[in-house]
């Protein structure tokens, strides 16, 4: 097992990463002595891991347990509410510490009932997916809305991270992709070495071994965890972390959250970002390569031929990054390093009608 400590303006908290990281929850848990301990997670977890978490937790504290359904679904005002609801009637105060045990939309949801819960309490993430790695680090947490993906949300740290890797064993490989494209963002946007790493050692995901994974997320977390103490708030350097997001998003918002996966959703849009930062500048990026590389792992690596592309760029300009209906995409400039532009809506609408028009294989 390894440790990160992740510093911001206004916190320094650890990430534990490895086999049998789960032993640190308990010190953890003794030096913030809640008064009581909320675990949510969902149904899947729940399942599998559920009673274990409730017998390591209720040993020392009082604990009570909330299950939300696995899926996007669940980061909605409705179950937001809901689990602000079961808080009040079981008690909880301002001593109290909610632990976050489930992937991306668990931690996205308990993270903001914890920001907002009586003004705010403590939380610990406790990932059980890939994907996870991302989230989880950094304090960005949120609730969608049908006009868009984590419009409703804060940015609130965790007091700890605890990343027990025996918990990814029962990852699908759908989630386990998802993860992965994440994974492969941190690379393009901040390290070179990381990326080549990633390109010659990692092609079936199902052949990943304890240790490449756990290389894989503390590389991640690194990545993330020196963008964020940079810049907690977004207000700069953390837009990089968008990278493949803004078209990502809008694709999975059309498509109805859940009925395609953030991480396929986000390697298509790092696709388009790699062919537009190509496409404004002399250096060239192996765009071509990456694209078999994506489809070698499963990737999807166009736009789903029922999505408009005018619903699409609807769905950009709603982008928290978009300023006067300028919208900014993170591009590169080489691998590892980022650089931007803005486009108006009518400029990015002819550029993905052309993207799209290339995949198909027209001629333009």
């Amino acid at each position: 097992m390894k440790s990160i400590l992740v510093k911001t303006t206004d916190s320094i908290y650890p990430v534990y990463v490895g086999d049998n990281a789960i032993k640190e929850l308990s010190p953890l848990l003794l030096e913030l002595n809640p008064s009581k301990v909320l675990i949510v997670t969902d149904n899947n977890v729940d399942e599998r891991y559920g009673s274990d978490l409730v017998k390591i937790v209720s040993k020392q504290f009082p604990t009570c347990k909330f299950v939300v359904k696995n899926g996007e679904s669940s980061k909605s005002f409705e179950l937001f509410y809901e689990l602000q609801s079961f808080a009040l009637k079981q008690g909880l105060d301002r001593k109290s510490v909610i632990l976050a045990f489930g992937g991306g939309v668990v931690g996205d949801l308990t993270g903001f009932v914890a920001a907002t819960f009586m003004r705010g309490v403590p939380y610990i993430q406790i990932p059980t997916t890939l994907l996870a790695h991302d989230s989880a680090v950094g304090g960005k947490v949120a609730i969608n809305h049908p006009e868009g993906k984590n419009m409703i949300g804060a940015f609130y740290q965790p007091k700890a991270v605890v990343y027990d890797s025996k918990f990814l064993n029962s990852l699908p490989d759908e989630e386990l992709r998802s993860g992965f494209a994440e994974v492969i963002k941190h690379s393009l946007i901040r390290s070179e070495p990381f990326y080549h790493f990633l390109y010659n050692d990692v092609s079936d995901l199902r052949d990943l071994s304890s240790e490449k994974l756990e290389t894989m997320i503390l590389e991640g977390i690194k990545i993330k965890a020196d963008v964020v103490s940079h810049d907690e708030r977004e207000l700069g350097l953390r837009e990089i972390l968008n990278f493949g997001h803004t078209l990502g998003h809008a694709i999975e918002a059309e498509a109805g959250y859940g009925r395609m996966s953030h991480g396929d959703c986000v390697a298509i849009g790092m696709l388009f970002a790699i062919w537009l930062s190509n496409k404004f500048q002399v250096n060239k990026l192996p765009y071509e390569e990456i694209k078999i590389w994506f489809e070698k792992i499963g990737f999807p690596t166009s736009i789903p031929a029922e999505q408009s592309t005018e619903e699409l760029v609807n769905k950009m300009t709603k982008d928290k990054k978009t300023k006067s209906n300028q919208i900014k995409m993170i591009l590169l400039q080489e691998i590892g390093v980022t650089t931007s532009d803005t486009f108006t809506k009518d400029e990015l609408h002819s550029l993905l009608e052309e993207w799209r028009g290339l995949e198909r294989g027209e001629k333009i």
